[in-house]
């Protein structure tokens, strides 16, 4: 009875086990695939400049003073030692008069001096006098005219400053700023009109830290202006020691070789040749096409033999728009999927994506049902992918 019951027992459990279907097989994906090709790269760095004079001068009264007046306008063209400001000289006027009057005691005192030391003179020869005598009015002479001499100097600098209450333009340019009105009670050395000097004009821009190795004094740049498509060349002239504490750049300054130099003030784009690549063969994918491995880049590499895929570590070099340049991993004739690579696994069988056309007549339903139709068909020996670099598009089960 017992072996019996077993034999029941046993034979139900083989007969559910049958029962079992087996687990499906894992989906065949109709990807999109491109054939890695070399293209050429270009890497061109451009940057907005300011054009501006090569010698600009910010100009102050060298004494200070009211400002009284002032004859320089903005944009005003002024020519060296035209007058652009005056300070209230009265002051300064009255202290050139009371130097001269010290001037004129000292004459005054230096001459009377020297009349004694020449009488004293005469007394030794006759034994009047002991020599000490003579040597104090000789001291005493020496001491006035180094009065006097005194008393000049300063006069002199009493009035110079006297003529120090007009501003005059040291050079020829243009008035680019002005800085102090009729009225301001200025220091000496306070910057009241500044000038762009005429002759040669610079382009200033400036650069990140990481771009600024590749710029020296004497590379060559391309200068276009930006309210017209003229182009200019320059060299650069100056690179900043040290980058500016606010923005991290670094300032640089290009001196333009032009008959007519642009006008000051205009914005410019510049263009350094130097750090510059064109036309270099070069790896290109899309950004699609690549997947995060923990923090490594990774791409799937179709086996047309097998039609299975596999995971290939990649390193990109740089992007480029909506490519990445690839510096090694992939060699030119390999098949990688192009979108779609979220949904894919390692070794699993695909399929290349052939678009489906729509036929004639046919309702957008019954095109969208024959589309996916055709993405879940297995492949066949007559697939094989377009020898174009790109296709259209990943199939609906590939996205």
């Amino acid at each position: 009875m017992n072996k019996t019951v077993f034999s029941l027992v046993s034979a139900a459990a083989l007969l559910a086990a049958c029962s079992k279907s087996a687990p499906p097989e894992e989906p065949v994906r109709a990807v999109k695939v491109i054939t890695v090709g070399t293209n050429a790269f270009s890497s061109v760095h451009e940057y907005s400049g300011e054009v501006k004079a090569q010698v600009e001068s910010r100009l102050g009264f060298r004494v200070g003073g009211k400002i009284i007046k002032r004859q320089a306008e903005l944009g005003q063209r002024v020519k060296a030692g035209q007058v652009l400001a005056q300070l209230d000289p009265q002051d300064l006027r009255l202290a050139a008069d009371s130097a001269r009057a010290q001037v004129a005691a000292a004459t005054t005192n230096r001459d009377l001096a020297a009349a004694d030391f020449k009488r004293y003179k005469e007394l030794k020869e006759q034994n009047f006098i002991s020599g000490a005598e003579l040597e104090r009015r000789e001291t005493t002479f020496k001491s006035a005219q180094a009065q006097l001499e005194q008393a000049q100097s300063q006069f002199s600098v009493q009035g110079n400053q006297a003529a120090y209450a007009s501003l005059v333009a040291d050079v020829s340019g243009v008035v680019t700023a002005i800085e102090a009105e009729p009225g301001q009670v200025v220091t000496a050395g306070t910057p009241v009109v500044r000038i762009a000097a005429d002759g040669v004009r610079d382009v200033v821009f400036s650069v990140p830290e990481d771009k600024v190795a590749n710029i020296k004094p004497g590379s060559a740049v391309k200068i276009r202006l930006w309210s017209q498509s003229t182009e200019f060349d320059g060299k650069v002239r100056e690179v900043a020691a040290s980058s500016d504490p606010v923005t991290r750049t670094y300032t640089v300054k290009v001196s333009i070789d032009a008959k007519e130099p642009p006008p000051l003030g205009a914005t410019v784009s510049v263009i350094p040749e130097a750090g510059s690549i064109a036309g270099l063969p070069v790896i290109k994918l899309p950004t699609t096409a690549l997947r995060q491995e923990g923090k490594a880049t990774a791409v799937w590499v179709v086996d047309k033999s097998t039609m299975t895929i596999k995971a290939q570590p990649i390193q990109v070099a740089t992007a480029d728009g909506n490519e990445v340049v690839v510096a090694s991993g992939l060699q030119p004739g390999m098949l990688v999927v192009s979108a779609g690579v979220h949904v894919l696994s390692p070794g699993q069988k695909v399929t290349f994506y052939q678009p489906s056309v729509a036929l004639a007549g046919a309702t957008p339903a019954q095109t969208a049902i024959n589309s996916v139709a055709t993405s879940s068909v297995a492949p066949t020996a007559a697939s094989a992918p377009s020898p174009a670099v790109s296709a259209a598009s990943a199939a609906p089960a590939a996205k």
